[in-house]
C-alpha cells in the first residue's frame, strides 16, 4: 500500500480504496486475511479507529468478513463483485468523459490503439509546427 495520504477524501476512505485495489489486482485473494488493524495503524501512522472504520466499510459492502478473534478476511466472490461495480462505474462516469474527449480530438480507433505504442507529435500552444514528443525544449537561463 502507498504510504502517502491526500487531502481529497478522508483517510479511512483512502484505506478502503487501497484494499479494494489490492483485491482487484490479486494481491489479496478470496479467503486471505487483511493486515491487522494494529499493524496498519502502526505502519501508516494513523489512528487504529481510522483503520477500523475503513475496514468496516468493506464489511458493510460484503467484501470482507470479520471472524471474531481471528481478524478480517476477503469474502468469496469479492473480486467479481468489485469488477462488476468498477465496470459499471467506469462506463457510467468515466467513459462518457473519455468518449467526449475522443470525439473532440477526432481520434480514430486505429490512433487510439496505436497511440500507446507509437510516440505522437505534440504541438505547443506557442508553436506553429509540431515537435517530436521526446525533444527537449531549450532551458531558460536566469
Amino acid at each position: 500500500m502507498d504510504r502517502e495520504w491526500n487531502d481529497s477524501q478522508p483517510i479511512y476512505c483512502q484505506l478502503r480504496d487501497r484494499v479494494v485495489a489490492m483485491i482487484l489486482d490479486g494481491v489479496l485473494k478470496e479467503g486471505d486475511p487483511l493486515p491487522s488493524v494494529r499493524n496498519v495503524a502502526a505502519e501508516y501512522r494513523v489512528n487504529p479507529l481510522t483503520v477500523l472504520k475503513g475496514y468496516q466499510q468493506l464489511v458493510d459492502e460484503g467484501l470482507v468478513e470479520s471472524k471474531r478473534g481471528r481478524g478480517m478476511f476477503v469474502n468469496t466472490g469479492a473480486r467479481n463483485l468489485l469488477l462488476k461495480a468498477e465496470r459499471q462505474r467506469f462506463l457510467g462516469e468515466e467513459w462518457p468523459r473519455i468518449r467526449a474527449t475522443i470525439a473532440r480530438l477526432g481520434l480514430t480507433a486505429t490512433e487510439l490503439l496505436n497511440g500507446a505504442t507509437h510516440p505522437t507529435q505534440h504541438v505547443s500552444l506557442g508553436d506553429a509546427q509540431a515537435k517530436p514528443a521526446d525533444s527537449n525544449p531549450p532551458k531558460k537561463e536566469r
